[in-house]
């Protein structure tokens, strides 16, 4: 099965592509494209997977960076490719040749762009990095290295949506506390004890009082298995453990 690439209008020409699991040598709960070298996925399947991708970008293996996750607000400024995955949630770069990666099972992955500036950015936005800012600290790290905020076009990937994202009301009552206007991002769970996150109007809205242009691509990781990995699903489903996207952005 061929690799099956997401793209958007808003971020051309700059290449990039939010990959679904299709096309990939992982087998059982990670059938298809897992990128993940944290899984428990064989390593030498997500080699081959990530060597997919890198293909599909035009670089080396070596040459697709990511990270090692942890959903902070930190963003890492990439001039060359790193010894080991930098501990952050988003990486900035003006350097051609460079693939910046991010991996998602259920959280935003955000790709940015200014194509004047030479300028491009990968955040990976969970709610938790969301609210701590990693999507404003991207966008400053790009104007760092000579972005224009006006210029910067940003689109969110394959995300939970608000139908397949229950949480709990201290959830709620934790973001109502940072600004009441949040309660728009909720809506009415199966019991008084639970509401349905909004994350990618969330986390749209954020980029956007940001002053750039943004939009989600309106896939839900949740709703498509033979598409997307979730880590929610496989939650529910008690797997014991599940795969990884990936959305990449290079010059």
């Amino acid at each position: 099965m061929t690799l099956e690439i997401l793209a958007s209008d808003l971020l051309a020409p700059v290449r990039h592509g939010f990959f679904t699991r299709r096309g990939g040598a992982s087998s059982g709960i990670f059938a298809g494209l897992n990128c993940g070298p944290g899984s428990s996925d064989q390593a030498e399947a997500v080699r081959i997977n990530r060597g997919r991708v890198a293909e599909a970008m035009g670089v080396t293996p070596a040459s697709l960076i990511s990270l090692h996750q942890v959903h902070s607000p930190d963003v890492v400024t990439v001039h060359e490719v790193p010894a080991e995955r930098p501990r952050a949630d988003a990486m900035v770069t003006d350097r051609p040749g460079l693939a910046l990666g991010i991996l998602t099972a259920d959280c935003a992955p955000v790709l940015f762009a200014d194509p004047d500036a030479g300028v491009i950015g990968a955040a990976h936005s969970g709610w938790k990095g969301a609210v701590g800012g990693v999507l404003e600290a991207t966008i400053e790290a790009m104007e760092a290295l000579g972005a224009k905020r006006d210029a910067i076009r940003a689109v969110i990937g394959p995300t939970i949506s608000q139908r397949n994202y229950e949480v709990g009301l201290d959830f709620m009552d934790n973001l109502l506390a940072e600004d009441d206007a949040n309660s728009r991002f909720f809506a009415g769970g199966r019991d008084a004890d639970h509401v349905q996150f909004d994350l990618p109007s969330y986390a749209l809205t954020r980029l956007r009082d940001a002053g750039v242009e943004a939009e989600w691509t309106g896939h839900c990781t949740y709703a498509e298995p033979d598409r997307f990995f979730s880590y929610r699903r496989s939650t529910h489903l008690k797997e014991a453990d599940y795969g990884r996207l990936i959305a990449s952005i290079r010059l």
